[in-house]
């Protein structure tokens, strides 16, 4: 019995020394060691329980140690992803010039044909105050289509960017009719009444429109 106890003895002892070398060698570890010294201080039958505490007091803290850089590595990267946007942003504003299919809303759409008009110039940036008087508007008529009759409150000068057809407009009690195809622009002034065909018959009528509002700027009706 004397024998067994003194082997055990000795073996709580190696343990507790390892413990304490491996927890100093690795972690630098000041209260580790001081968790295994408390356990040198205690019988030797409790020695064991203490040192097992101390172990996972350790992982406990190598775990929070690793939440924590997570949680830095999480910021850091919420950080570079907002001055990402911010920089999106800034070059967005310095070129605020181009504008693609969706920067428009569609405004009259049917069967024949839809009108798509892009939002008013000092809204999309305020380098481009200069001209919030005019709007620009997109005209699509598919082939062998018919536009109604119809008026604005503002200015129109048209472009034919694709197709060919015929325009009518009625001002004063006077009506011109014209003949138009791609490359063509015309103007119909505010207060005119237009209308106008698409004649061929496989080719959508594509007329793309700068509007000079004349009552509310960048309004019209």
């Amino acid at each position: 019995i004397v024998v067994l106890l003194a082997t055990l003895v000795c073996a709580a002892a190696a343990v507790a020394s390892s413990w304490e070398d491996d927890n100093l060698h690795h972690h630098g570890g000041h209260k580790s060691g001081r968790c295994v010294r408390r356990c040198e201080d205690r019988p030797w039958h409790q020695r064991p329980r203490c040192l097992e505490q101390c172990r996972e007091e350790e992982r406990e803290k190598r775990q929070e140690r690793s939440r924590h850089e997570a949680d830095d590595r999480s910021g850091k990267g919420s950080s570079e992803d907002e001055r990402e946007r911010e920089q999106e942003k800034e070059e967005k504003d310095r070129r605020p010039y181009v504008f693609d299919r969706r920067s428009f809303r569609r405004v009259v759409r049917s069967e024949q044909g839809s009108l798509r008009v892009l939002r008013p110039f000092d809204e999309v940036s305020r380098l481009l105050r200069g001209i919030r008087d005019y709007r620009v508007a997109v005209l699509e008529a598919n082939p062998r289509s018919f536009v109604v009759p119809s008026h604005t409150d503002a200015h129109c000068i048209c472009y034919v960017a694709e197709g060919e057809g015929v325009v009518t407009t009625i001002e004063n009690g006077e009506r011109r009719s014209y003949t138009i195809k791609q490359g063509h622009v015309f103007v119909a002034p505010a207060g005119a009444v237009t209308y106008l065909a698409n004649t061929d018959g496989r080719k959508k009528l594509v007329i793309t429109k700068i509007l000079h509002t004349i009552s509310v700027p960048g309004e019209f009706q």
